[in-house]
């Protein structure tokens, strides 16, 4: 599946906006779900993946 850098831009942008905003509303669930997926089929995908598996490793590790 080829997403162009644009739509990636534009979810982020108005994902962004709706934050800021504090508009914690459906809309925003699901422009947040759009930009997940459209950043999971970019190369930002593996060091995303690998950052958050990195930090849970940290995690479970810490010992409360």
């Amino acid at each position: 599946m080829v997403v162009s850098v644009s739509g990636v831009v534009l979810a982020g942008v108005v994902l962004v906006l709706l934050v800021r905003n504090r508009r914690a509303t459906v809309g925003a669930a699901i422009v947040a779900a759009v930009f997940g997926f459209l950043l999971a089929s970019t190369g930002l995908a593996d060091p995303i993946r690998s950052a958050l598996d990195g930090g849970a490793k940290v995690t479970s590790s810490v010992k409360p």
